[in-house]
């Protein structure tokens, strides 16, 4: 069997009901999370590091475009490798963000931060077609740059500036809203560490916010594949490397 059991509708409004007091209640528990991280403690650093974008080297603060309030997503970076050679995760983390304008009309202010050098990062945004700003990180210490593959943010009080929060792993898929979308489907994220009903058990995926394919539609994590949403790009034919070392 490869669906759910079939029901009439008040029985299927009745199990509707039960699970819509879990809800609740991890929507309510949510709230206090975020809550709770509203008055974490910040971290003063120093304002005057700089970035390197389209027009050059700038200071960290004009991130803020004249706002008080910044997030940062920290792209990954392999050196050297063509576009179908950079991460995926981050890859579909920074798709989904096509327009800040909600953002902006609330204070804050959206970048994408990489630790690739300008020279590889400026033709992959090209070919992306990313709309939020981007700038490299490269050789710029932390919490500007370090460590990436995380959600960051920043406020601004004048010349000062403050790290207030991080995430990474599963903290990142606030951003991605198809994650949320594909939870509320039967077939879910098709993984296996999702739980999945007896009738609609997974093949065996590992646990992923985002995935490659081939040029068919096959997810494939080997060399003929792309990060999903690059297929979307002028140019995205096959390929046949991922121009890494060891291939991957």
């Amino acid at each position: 069997m490869t669906n759910p059991p079939v029901v009439d509708l008040a029985t299927w409004q009745h199990a509707r009901d039960e699970l819509l007091v879990r809800e609740k209640a991890h929507t309510r528990e949510g709230d206090a999370i975020a809550a709770a991280r509203r008055r974490l403690p910040v971290v003063e650093f120093d304002a005057t590091a700089e970035v390197t974008g389209p027009g050059g080297p700038v200071p960290f603060t004009d991130l803020f475009q004249g706002r008080d309030e910044l997030v940062v997503y920290k792209h990954m970076w392999h050196d050297g490798a063509p576009h179908q050679g950079q991460c995926e995760g981050c890859t579909t983390t920074a798709w989904h963000i096509r327009d800040a304008v909600y953002l902006n009309a609330r204070g804050v202010s959206y970048a994408v931060l990489t630790s690739g050098p300008w020279d590889e990062v400026a033709p992959y945004v090209e070919f992306m077609g990313y709309t939020e700003p981007w700038y490299s990180v490269r050789d710029v210490p932390a919490p500007v740059g370090g460590e990436m593959g995380f959600i960051t943010c920043f406020l601004r009080d004048g010349d000062r500036v403050f790290l207030t929060y991080s995430t990474t792993g599963r903290g990142n898929e606030r951003v991605n809203s198809s994650m949320g979308l594909l939870d509320m489907t039967p077939y879910g994220r098709g993984e296996s560490w999702e739980g999945n009903p007896e009738w609609h058990e997974s093949e065996g995926r590992h646990a992923c916010w985002s995935w490659r394919s081939d040029a068919d539609g096959a997810a494939n994590w080997g060399p003929t594949s792309r990060p999903v949403p690059q297929w979307t790009r002028p140019g995205a034919g096959p390929v046949e490397t991922l121009g890494r070392q060891g291939g991957h």
